[in-house]
């Protein structure tokens, strides 16, 4: 049950930054902006009863929860019914991004900028941007056509990892640190599996290229602190969560796809901190 709540907490917390960013655009529809409220809601609802049949199962009065429920104690235990709660829980669709409706012409919006594949398109153009070479040049070590370079900068066209890394190499930047960007965008799992912390490091450091390399004074939408920025970007440790969400926000990144690097990483910084020397 505690693997299904955090389950709950994660769509929560990927609905919510949809729905934050829907707020961001003056023309989002009062439409749009209800159906992420509808979707958070049914999202607290399924994450209560998880919450009360966790406290069922660890043998705690439901006493405890009454008053927050702001429900009788029998009124919990009928409501929530330990075999339907977990059937439920076992068959739900958990929600996707709000990403598929702004594909439209008409839908040149603030949430297209933080899908993964615009980002690594914005740092793929930085790059070539800030190494002076030209499309054409880029084309030629690629052996595409211009035309093809020009759709993978501008996000319209998925490249692929040896693309990316020809890109890389020609405007003399670490194919490295684009891995979890390109990843992202590919949708494939992280190659990097013996350092999670490091991975995630990585992924915000090219979240932060891929936005211009702001200084830290500069990132201030979300209230992120030079201090916090540092420890994000270069540890030691990982911070929690809510930091890592503001500053996924203030890079123009989609939280979720932050969310589970950032749950392995934690876990492996624990078990670092546990492991006798």
């Amino acid at each position: 049950m505690t693997e299904a709540i955090r389950d709950l907490a994660e769509d929560c917390t990927m609905v919510s930054g949809d729905l934050l960013l829907s707020a961001d655009r003056a023309a989002t529809p009062n439409t749009e902006l209800l159906q992420h409220l509808i979707t958070l809601r049914s999202l607290a609802d399924e994450a209560i009863a998880a919450v009360v049949i966790r406290q069922r199962a660890q043998g705690k009065p439901l006493a405890d929860l009454a008053p927050i429920a702001e429900l009788t104690a029998d009124r919990l235990r009928k409501k929530y019914d330990p075999l339907s709660v977990e059937k439920a829980l076992e068959t739900r669709r958990r929600p996707k991004p709000a990403t598929a409706a702004h594909d439209t012409a008409t839908a040149t919006g603030a949430l297209i900028l933080y899908r993964p594949s615009q980002r690594l398109a914005c740092a793929l153009t930085r790059m070539k941007n800030g190494s002076g070479r030209r499309q054409r040049e880029l084309a030629e070590r690629m052996a595409v056509d211009e035309s093809y370079v020009s759709r993978m900068l501008s996000g319209q066209r998925a490249p692929s990892w040896l693309h990316v890394k020809g890109i890389c190499d020609a405007c003399g930047i670490e194919p490295d640190l684009m891995k979890p960007l390109w990843e992202a965008a590919a949708n494939v799992q992280p190659s990097n599996s013996d350092d999670p912390v490091r991975y995630l490091q990585t992924y915000l450091r090219a979240l932060h290229y891929a936005f211009g390399s702001p200084a830290p004074e500069n990132i201030t939408q979300h209230s992120i602190s030079p201090d916090d920025l540092h420890h994000a970007l270069n540890g030691p440790g990982v911070p929690d969560w809510p930091v890592i969400h503001r500053l996924a926000l203030a890079l123009q990144s989609l939280p979720n796809i932050a969310r589970p690097l950032w749950r392995r990483a934690r876990s492996a910084a624990e078990e670092d901190t546990t492991t006798p020397s």
